[in-house]
């Protein structure tokens, strides 16, 4: 767990962590609750701009879910992606933790060092234990998409890297982002 910093030490169990209030930050590592990465306008840019072209994509037959969804990862880890898409309707809670894995799982990856570690390494292979199908990196500081694919020996492996122009994305037919749209929506960010 190298990397991430401890609210207060505050331990709990996977459904404690799930009736927690809804504005209460944090996700639970080894049965603690640890602060979650700081936000801003870039990543939210980003997640309302592929939750949006998900959706569109999706219509009625699939779920995109926001980062306040909890992921019981394993017996005591939660995680909250930035968003979560499960190919049909699959039937979910409303409001406890969900223990049915999305087919993504996409995580927008903060400029900070320990932000980064945890996206590339721990949730990687948490979601891959976890089932996750397909796990999207999106790197705003270096302008590039990752999709990597869970294999049959339960790790992934790239099956998209891409930093410009339109792609298609593996494992989502039909759906395309032109990723040189995505890049100069957040360049008119004060700081991108």
């Amino acid at each position: 767990m190298v990397g991430t910093a401890r609210v207060a030490q505050r331990r709990m169990t996977l459904d404690q962590w799930a009736a927690m209030e809804e504005d209460e930050p944090g996700e639970l590592v080894d049965g603690v609750l640890v602060e979650e990465e700081g936000v801003g306008a870039l990543h939210e840019l980003i997640v309302v701009w592929l939750g949006a072209a998900l959706k569109v994509w999706l219509g009625s037959r699939g779920r995109v879910l926001g980062s306040d969804t909890k992921l019981a990862v394993a017996e005591n880890r939660g995680r909250k992606p930035d968003l979560c898409v499960y190919f049909t309707r699959a039937k979910l809670p409303a409001r406890a933790v969900v223990r049915t894995p999305p087919d993504v799982a996409i995580e927008i990856v903060s400029p900070q060092p320990a932000d980064r570690r945890r996206d590339r390494f721990e949730k990687l292979a948490e979601y891959a234990s976890f089932g996750v199908h397909w796990y999207w990196l999106v790197d705003p500081e270096v302008r590039t998409l990752e999709v990597l694919e869970r294999n049959d020996r339960g790790t992934y492996t790239i099956a998209l890297s891409a930093s410009d122009g339109t792609v298609s994305v593996p494992g989502c037919e039909g759906l395309v982002l032109d990723l040189d749209s995505l890049w100069a929506e957040i360049a008119d960010l004060d700081d991108a």
